[in-house]
């Protein structure tokens, strides 16, 4: 089935900045009494919203929580925001598929993360709508996001039209809870933890020599074919 529209997550898909993420929240715990091992951020809180992220971890009652957002939102713009977290084949994938259907990025980040990293790598342009934390009330694994970005795109596109990209557990339940299909990407989160999404694929692209080309599932998805796998061709055994 072919996608009218492609929405990417933010992080960990579309920015590969897990292990700053990770990094940022220790240090920002651990000032508040409650360390953060990547044991427990990778099990526990990867894939939320960051406002969840920081109530989960502190308690949704303390008195704090508003501070560490915007140091977190400061901290990550200091590391990221001229756009390295994006890397070359991804910013292929984003521009392929913006030349053929609308894209759009949903994230539990704050548009003041998001936005300094897609202008750096060159994105701005090529992303139609962008839904951050504080565009909804609630967060991944609630819809909300993703609603939100199929009333902005606004083309008359179903739900079931549109193609998400995702890293965690969360994401995959506000897609596949929104009627949208769901690609999940490893990088973040274990394939077992991933099994709710449409399909599992090891990254964004693939390199085929001698030119970089975008993922083959998502080229297909966004080109007109499936996005699932084809099946593998059969060798016909040699007569003797």
């Amino acid at each position: 089935m072919r996608a009218r529209a492609v929405i990417f997550d933010f992080n960990g898909t579309l920015s590969h900045d897990e292990p700053i993420l990770l990094a940022i929240f220790q240090e920002l715990f651990a000032e508040y009494g409650r360390p953060l091992s990547a044991e427990e951020y990778f099990d526990e809180l990867a894939g939320l919203s960051d406002p969840e992220i920081v109530r989960t971890w502190l308690g949704a009652d303390h008195p704090a929580v508003r501070e560490v957002l915007e140091r977190r939102v400061d901290r990550y713009r200091e590391l990221a925001a001229d756009g390295s977290t994006v890397p070359d084949e991804v910013r292929e994938a984003v521009r392929y598929t913006a030349e053929r259907v609308p894209v759009a990025v949903v994230s539990g980040a704050a548009r003041a993360e998001i936005e300094p990293v897609l202008e750096a790598a060159g994105l701005a342009g090529h992303v139609r709508v962008v839904v951050a934390a504080e565009d909804v009330p609630l967060g991944k694994p609630a819809p909300d996001g993703y609603l939100r970005a199929l009333e902005l795109l606004d083309g008359g596109i179903d739900a079931a039209d549109v193609l998400v990209l995702e890293d965690a557990e969360a994401g995959i339940a506000a897609a596949k809870t929104a009627g949208m299909r769901c690609i999940a990407v490893l990088g973040t989160l274990a394939p077992a933890r991933l099994a709710a999404a449409d399909e599992i694929v090891p990254a964004l692209w693939r390199r085929a020599a001698p030119h970089r080309r975008p993922a083959s599932r998502l080229s297909r998805a966004a080109a007109g074919g499936s996005c699932r796998s084809p099946r593998p061709r059969r060798r016909r055994a040699r007569r003797r």
